[in-house]
């Protein structure tokens, strides 16, 4: 490790304080719609400190050296919910090794950018290449797989998301992107309308009802879309400054449990009920600002794979929250995205703390900012 680039003094504080700061309000959210689970949550993110730290002096060239290592790992994880997970609500996603139960598929998205942040380090000169592409795309696939056949189509999408963002970071020619548009546009316009025929085999009947529901709320709204309009509802009773946490108030959709299982994918719609529009936007601006960090402490990584790695976990902040406000809001149909460092769930938060942390030690060996890649 090159001390000269190493250096204490480029310990990003300012990460620090907004990951504490959201993770606090989390915490404080979770308590009022399941206090329950607040002290695990509590757990989790002294947990992920914890590991965040660490790995902030832990030099992450030498760790993604070990890149076949970690893929091995990856599959291994995902391999073993396919065939000794712990199956809830319909899905098999959960792992329990020795008494420890977490998601695979939440650790996946953090090792899949480590792997590729070596994978197109080492590959950077014919990243452009036939070859190189097939060989990226082909190792995606067997975790994307795994996942998706959980079923959890909205973490593979997620998978999918952060795949296209390592790759264009990593300096994918713009003919390419363009091509590869020119296709998906299409195609996805195609596979919509086949997901909404009635005797369509593409995806689970209720991730089609998801759909349905979105595209015409009033026809499901006491069923599929009971929790999404609840949640738009308890958002605008909020009004500018909530009505405050723990509130007992008869009229609270909380308090009605009008929303199951709050404090996970729709905690949201708790924070807006009772934080109010002011809450509701400390919120979005902590998150951006967290994602915002992140992309520029890649402009200054000392090389590709640290800019990579910094681009990964900051998209990751940046659309998996994008897209869990989008669903409490009505936006976008329920998907299952938990809000970073907000919603309940150990294996997510201390997840994303192990992301951070990578991202925290690739500030620690920033260097002055120049363009090492093509598309950053």
């Amino acid at each position: 490790m090159n001390n000269r680039k190493y250096q204490v003094k480029n310990f990003d504080f300012k990460l620090l304080i907004l990951l504490i700061a959201i993770t606090v309000i989390g915490i404080l959210a979770i308590g009022s719609a399941k206090e329950s689970v607040q002290s695990r949550q509590i757990f989790g993110a002294i947990l992920g400190m914890f590991f965040m730290l660490i790995l902030t002096f832990f030099d992450y060239s030498f760790f993604i050296r070990f890149h076949w290592v970690i893929y091995a790992v990856n599959m291994g994880l995902l391999l073993l919910v396919q065939f000794f997970g712990d199956s809830s609500n319909n899905a098999q996603r959960w792992l329990e090794i020795g008494g420890i139960r977490f998601q695979p598929s939440e650790t996946a998205k953090i090792l899949l950018i480590l792997f590729y942040a070596q994978f197109i380090m080492k590959n950077k000169e014919k990243i452009n290449s036939f070859s190189t592409l097939l060989k990226a795309v082909v190792l995606l696939i067997p975790p994307w797989v795994l996942i998706y056949k959980q079923p959890d189509l909205s973490t593979s999408i997620m998978i999918l998301i952060i795949f296209c963002v390592v790759m264009y970071v990593g300096g994918l020619s713009y003919k390419i992107i363009a091509g590869i548009f020119a296709v998906i546009l299409p195609v996805a316009v195609i596979l919509l309308f086949l997901v909404l025929q009635p005797d369509q085999t593409i995806i689970k009947d209720y991730q089609q009802e998801r759909i349905l529901a979105w595209l015409q709320p009033d026809k499901y709204s006491l069923t599929t879309g009971y929790q999404q309009q609840n949640s738009i509802t308890a958002i605008g009773s909020g009004q500018l400054w909530g009505k405050g946490l723990y509130n007992n108030e008869v009229g609270s959709v909380k308090n009605g449990n009008y929303i199951s299982e709050p404090q996970t994918d729709f905690i949201f719609a708790i924070i807006g009920e009772e934080m109010g529009f002011a809450g509701s936007l400390t919120v979005i601006v902590l998150l951006m600002a967290i994602a915002f960090e992140c992309f520029l402490i890649a402009r200054k990584a000392k090389d590709i794979a640290g800019t990579i790695i910094c681009c990964g976990v900051g998209s990751i902040v940046c659309f998996q929250s994008f897209i869990n406000i989008s669903v409490a809001t009505g936006i976008l149909p329920n998907t299952g995205l938990p809000l970073p460092f907000v919603s309940y769930g150990l294996t997510s938060l201390v997840s994303l703390y192990i992301g951070m942390g990578f991202v925290m030690n690739v500030a620690m060996q920033r260097v002055t900012p120049r363009n090492t890649i093509n598309n950053f």
